[in-house]
């Protein structure tokens, strides 16, 4: 895929809106775009590099702007912190789900909406099982229940975050490129 001055404008738009929209306060815990990003990316950019590139820039780009705020004194959320490479992992591998959503049909775009959020709350919760995450629970299958419980409710915005995020991302690529089709058959 090569990038032509319009589309490298609108990646960066992207990047920079969704970046802006997870550091924004009173917004809902687990209510923002990346899985939604990662899903879109996978299943509409061809080149895996850029595919990639687009939810990570995003969460780079939040995690600065977060850090910033933090070191100004006007957030508690620090931008970067231990283990959050494991974030950026996760994150990533949601774009093969995307990569799987190519080319299909609503209802499939649909379940890789679920898988996605899905995906990242297990990996998520079980590595802060693993790993503490700033709280302990019990190494032990009910601590590990416990864990998933205790993700429940981000679980439950990130579902809705993915729906109404891919929705837009979705249905815009899609009249975008309806439109790029009729004035093509103008033409």
């Amino acid at each position: 895929m090569k990038f032509s001055r319009t589309l490298l404008v609108n990646f960066v738009l992207l990047v920079l809106v969704a970046s802006l929209y997870r550091i924004m306060p009173g917004r809902p815990w687990g209510f923002a775009p990346q899985i939604a990003m990662a899903l879109f990316a996978g299943a509409v950019i061809r080149d895996s590099k850029y595919a990639f590139a687009l939810p990570l820039l995003s969460m780079f780009v939040s995690d600065l702007l977060y850090q910033g705020l933090y070191l100004a004194g006007a957030t508690e959320i620090p931008g970067f912190y231990s283990g959050q490479f494991l974030n950026y992992l996760m994150l990533t591998s949601l774009t093969f789900i995307g990569f799987l959503m190519r080319g299909k049909n609503l209802s499939q775009i649909a379940g890789g909406f679920l898988a996605g959020p899905t995906a990242f709350f297990l990996m998520s919760n079980f590595a802060v099982w693993v790993g503490g995450g700033g709280y302990q629970r019990p190494k032990t299958w009910e601590g590990l229940m416990m864990c998933f419980a205790d993700g429940l409710p981000f679980y439950g915005m990130s579902i809705l975050a993915t729906i109404f995020f891919g929705g837009i991302l979705f249905g815009a690529h899609h009249f975008l490129n309806k439109g790029v089709t009729a004035r093509k058959l103008a033409n």
